[in-house]
């Protein structure tokens, strides 16, 4: 995995500048044919290296603008407007950063949470660079098995496991960590059929420490009535638990998932303590080290506020070192999504239209509730920054208004920001959105039947391979969808009839 030598705010300016160089003009409709390797449909594998202007270039059609097209840089255009990037080195940089934080005497997987960020070039990198995946559903589970994840190297949570998913799971040697008593029994009987009485894998117990909720309450897992795990304080549980472990040596790990953003880390810490002080009091109990492992979950919480990264890894192991010593004493699995990817994405968009509404200004961008559902329907907890950039991929400097930047859904609340003072945005300035490396590339919302916006990674490029400062390389992760795309996902194109045909009918 290669270092950045740049801070994330300096790569991203680079990468910006880029593709606004190489991109159509808003003012450029008049029915160009400009298609760079933002469009749609294009089927390339991975983007070579770019400079200021350099060779690898072609004519930008009937444009009569000027402008060149680089089949090495990504583009806004009518068929692209919108666009996902993804800074390689601040992801490398970041997941160094949680394996030197973490660093134990004893084994520690850092499980990269699938969901966060499910792009199998990506995810690939993580295997690569050996860390784990933390899946939670049969396609997280073979999206990971695809990009590299060894079996043993995969955790598998869900709190609604099906027969079929626990069944595949066992087959595989996954780690699972069980949600609850009735999940508790299948795992029994499939261990069973298998004709063994334990399992090779890891195999956990999720508890709910009950430590308390966040700033978010729709994230907080470690609720007093959290769907999640069983509720360690609840009357009889403790107990049940215990006896549970002590009739099942192959019970080996507790999970707990007590952190989230808007979780402080104390709080996060004191769930941390119930599972350690579960572990210790059922290896007591057995008179061996029956639990071996404990599984912290991952919910570091992000800045959304700023360049700045806090609070960091390191943070985060110097309060467990004061709070729960015990826990290196085990294994550690460690979930991490957001606080590894959240900084190294960046949604880039163009402003379509410009217009004042009752006094308000308004930027109509392409990027709203399909890449950002979670601001446009929780904007209080969702807040997000916008950089105003020039058409030229320069930072925008002009008065600042009061101003909304708007998505293309058709219904009020697709808002990135509202009522924000910002530099007044025209027709063709550009939008850049930081802090959107995790779940705002995952959680695709397709009304108005948008399509899944294009993903780009990109690094810096150093040594003799560069062609000067903020000389970069980029990547294709994700290719955007088509109009064709996006028809054959929205379903048959006639009805279907499940059942035999009755005669007469005329169905």
């Amino acid at each position: 995995m290669p270092r950045s030598q740049q801070p994330i705010a300096d790569s991203r300016a680079h990468a910006i500048r880029a593709i606004a160089e190489n991109s159509t003009p808003s003012a450029a409709a008049s029915g160009a044919d400009h298609v760079g390797l933002g469009a749609a449909g294009l089927g390339t594998a991975g983007l070579g290296v770019t400079g200021a202007r350099s060779a690898g270039t072609r004519s930008a059609g009937t444009s009569g603008l000027g402008t060149a097209v680089r089949d090495d840089v990504p583009a806004l255009s009518d068929q692209s407007p919108v666009l996902g990037l993804v800074d390689l080195d601040a992801v490398d940089a970041a997941f160094e950063h949680l394996t030197s934080a973490f660093a134990s005497d004893r084994e520690v997987l850092h499980a990269v949470a699938c969901k966060a960020a499910p792009l199998p070039s990506l995810l690939r990198r993580y295997a690569q660079a050996g860390a784990g995946c933390e899946v939670a559903s049969p396609g997280e589970l073979e999206l990971a098995l695809a990009a590299g994840f060894a079996p043993d190297r995969i955790v598998f949570d869900s709190p609604a496991k099906t027969w079929m998913e626990l069944r595949r799971a066992v087959e595989l040697g996954v780690s699972i960590n069980v949600d609850n008593f009735d999940e508790l029994a299948r795992l029994d009987t499939l261990l069973g059929e298998h004709g063994r009485g334990s399992a090779s894998a890891r195999i956990g117990f999720r508890i709910n420490p009950q430590s308390g909720t966040g700033a978010i309450g729709a994230l907080s897992t470690a609720t007093e009535t959290s769907k999640f795990g069983v509720g360690l304080a609840d009357p009889g549980i403790r107990e049940a638990l215990i006896a549970a472990h002590l009739g099942r040596p192959w019970l080996n790990q507790i999970h707990v998932h007590s952190g989230s953003q808007g979780i402080s880390l104390d709080k996060a810490a004191a769930g941390i303590r119930a599972a350690v002080d579960l572990a210790l009091e059922i290896n007591a109990r057995a008179a061996t080290r029956q639990i071996t492992r404990i599984d912290i979950g991952g919910g570091l919480s992000v800045n959304f506020d700023s360049e700045d990264v806090t609070p960091t890894f390191a943070d985060y192991r110097s309060v467990l070192d004061e709070e729960v010593p015990e826990l290196f004493d085990f294994d550690v699995v460690t979930e991490f999504g957001r606080a590894l990817l959240a900084k190294a994405g960046t949604i880039l968009t163009r402003v379509e239209y410009a217009k004042t509404t009752g006094g308000r200004h308004i930027a109509m961008t392409h990027a709203g509730v399909q890449v950002a559902t979670r601001t446009a329907y929780a904007p209080a907890d969702w807040p997000l920054r916008v950089l105003p950039f020039t058409a030229a991929g320069e930072p925008k400097i002009a008065e600042a208004v009061p101003t909304d930047v708007a998505g293309p859904a058709c219904f009020s609340g697709d808002l990135l920001v509202r009522d924000r003072l910002l530099p007044r945005l025209d027709v063709g300035d550009l939008v850049a959105v930081p802090e959107t490396g995790a779940y705002y590339f995952s959680n695709p919302f397709s009304y108005n039947l948008l399509p899944r916006v294009p993903v780009y990674g990109y690094r810096a490029v150093v040594g003799i391979e560069a062609e000067g400062e903020g000389t970069l390389q980029f990547f294709l992760i994700r290719q955007g969808q088509t109009i064709d795309d996006v028809l054959a996902e929205a379903g048959e194109a006639e009805l279907r009839n499940l059942g035999r045909k009755v005669e007469g009918s005329g169905v």
